[in-house]
């Protein structure tokens, strides 16, 4: 098969963190096809960065079978799902003054680095599909992780009448379709996270009767790690399970320590993680997780001496596409 992107990568990126990316990307693929899983991790704005433009279709050939993002990263897909036309980009973001800021703030723009999410469009829109699921769950005494309210919205068709992309662009939409199973831990600081708990405070929403009485039908961080140690006994039965970092933060510390709890903590024989790779701005640091080596996992029985490790030093915005065109040999 002609591979035009694969072939350039694989004959230009020969050393540096440039032949990372080759070296990691043949891992991940030699990984696949010995019947490995891959797990992604996720944090910074990747959502908003369009990634699911190779993400989603990364879901829907099964190069990923379980992710763990942050609560904006999950959002943040399907903002950019309805409000696209809306969306305003500042290519001379480095050079605002606080009051070219406030402008934005005026007009109800939040900024991304270059890139304004549009308040009305995107967060509204979608809030108020959200609580139409919300206070159903409220009403029946039902709960659920955050991801499973947004599956429902999607399977509804209540984004439907909004798309303003091709939804097979949507890393969200795709693992849905998939039925894989996304962890957001720290869900509560995203803009949804606020407008749940405002609405549980009896505040918010463009009606005064969208309360919701239960801020517990949002099943917790501690409930979340419950069912990821679930998923990870079961999966990794039969089957190596890959562990692909993008960025640093939450979704990566709260995820990669499944392994050691079941290990440690329930005493569990279950395989530690069969790949690592981590695409970072973080440089290695002191006393840094995001900067830390993989090696140092390693101590924390998350690792083993022979899995497969690589950090790549770069801009994810940059390179997970890259690698993604790779594994799927575009």
């Amino acid at each position: 098969m002609n591979s035009p992107i694969k072939n350039f990568i694989q004959q230009h990126f020969r050393h540096f963190n440039a032949a990372v990316v080759v070296d990691a990307s043949e891992a991940y693929v030699k990984h696949l096809q010995g019947g490995g899983k891959m797990f992604l991790a996720m944090a910074g704005a990747m959502s908003t960065g369009e990634l699911g433009l190779s993400l989603a279709e990364m879901i829907r050939q099964d190069k990923i079978h379980g992710i763990s993002t942050t609560g904006a990263n999950l959002e943040e897909d399907i903002f950019n799902l309805v409000a696209h036309t809306h969306y305003k980009r500042v290519p001379h973001y480095r050079h605002l003054s606080p009051a070219d800021e406030v402008e934005l703030l005026n007009q109800k723009l939040n900024r991304v680095t270059d890139t304004c999410i549009p308040e009305e469009e995107a967060m509204r829109r979608i809030e108020n599909q959200m609580i139409k699921v919300w206070q159903r769950a409220d009403q029946k005494g039902e709960r659920y992780l955050p991801y499973e309210y947004f599956y429902q919205a999607i399977r509804e068709g209540l984004f439907k009448e909004f798309h303003e992309i091709d939804p097979k662009d949507s890393w969200v939409l795709a693992a849905c379709e998939k039925n894989i199973p996304i962890w957001t831990p720290g869900w509560e600081d995203s803009t949804l996270g606020n407008v749940f708990v405002a609405l549980s405070r009896g505040k918010g929403g463009p009606d005064s009767d969208q309360g919701i009485k239960s801020i517990g039908i949002m099943k917790s961080g501690v409930e979340q790690m419950d069912a990821l140690v679930d998923w990870y006994r079961e999966n990794a039965k039969d089957n190596s399970i890959g562990f692909y970092q993008i960025g640093g933060g939450i979704a990566g510390d709260f995820s990669i320590c499944v392994v050691p709890l079941l290990q440690q903590d329930l005493k569990e024989d279950v395989k530690l993680w069969g790949y690592f790779c981590q695409i970072s701005d973080s440089t290695t640091s002191y006393g840094s997780y995001s900067g830390a080596v993989p090696n140092e996992k390693i101590t924390w029985g998350k690792l083993g001496v022979d899995t497969p490790r690589f950090v790549i030093e770069s801009d994810a915005t940059i390179v997970a596409p890259l690698m993604f065109a790779y594994v799927l040999g575009w």
